[in-house]
């Protein structure tokens, strides 16, 4: 495994954010500082991320319904439910794929494999993530295609790849960028408040009957579907769930 991977699995971070601690020199292998890419430790080995042993576990990923008013990181001193106090200790090493703001319900995946995580989140791989939205008043259809030409968001075209009407309040939207509050801030531009959000699906992979605040672990065809090898359904999914612990 190596050394980018085996920092990942440790639970440092994204891979992305493992190769920055690799090239910043602070990793050590054995003592000593290793910037090279292509080491492999050994389970003899004594690898230190800022003179802090880690070990790599196996590889795991997990899906969570993510309930609103929990944020999805760690590093915010100040939030008072943060998702990780929705899951055992057990799970302490992952690291969440992207976020939803504290508002968003839905789907959010938990992982220690750096791997799946820079593929689900490299602008270049354009992996589909579904929402159900529900604003504040009755859909305008004329609207549509303001949002699929783009609203311009933080110097960025912001665009909605699909958008299909569910009832008078309620749509489906597909996203493929990741801009901050995106769907909310586009939906405000044209003249409609979010009331909820829901992601639904990730790539292949949906949230089904998953209950709020639970989470269980992806199925092997599951894994397979979002490295883009085999399909998934709504359905194909272990039905086994897990309360938060």
């Amino acid at each position: 495994m190596r050394l980018n991977r085996f920092l990942a699995a440790a639970g440092v971070g994204s891979r992305r954010h493992c190769d920055e601690l690799i090239v910043a020199g602070r990793v050590t292998i054995n003592g000593k500082v290793c910037t090279d890419f292509s080491a492999r430790p050994t389970p003899r080995d004594h690898v230190k991320v800022d003179g802090k042993l880690v070990h790599a576990g196996p590889v795991l990923t997990i899906m969570l319904h993510k309930p609103a008013g929990f944020v999805s990181t760690r590093k915010d001193v100040h939030a008072s439910d943060p998702i990780f106090d929705l899951l055992p200790r057990k799970f302490s090493r992952l690291f969440n794929i992207g976020r939803l703001d504290a508002q968003t319900e839905g789907l959010i995946l938990l992982t220690n494999d750096g791997d799946l995580a820079q593929r689900l989140t490299h602008p270049s791989y354009k992996i589909d993530k579904e929402y159900e939205v529900t604003v504040s008043r009755v859909w305008d259809p004329a609207l549509a295609p303001k949002l699929s030409e783009g609203i311009f968001l933080d110097g960025k075209r912001a665009r909605i790849e699909q958008l299909h009407s569910r009832g008078p309040k309620r749509l489906r939207v597909v996203l493929r960028q990741g801009i901050n509050r995106q769907i909310r801030r586009m939906f405000q531009e044209v003249g409609h408040e979010v009331k909820r959000l829901v992601r639904i699906r990730i790539g292949n992979l949906w949230l089904g009957d998953l209950p709020r605040g639970h989470w269980r672990l992806l199925t092997k065809r599951e894994l397979r579907s979002l490295e883009g090898r085999a399909p998934a359904s709504p359905r194909s999914a272990s039905r086994e769930l897990r309360p938060p612990s």
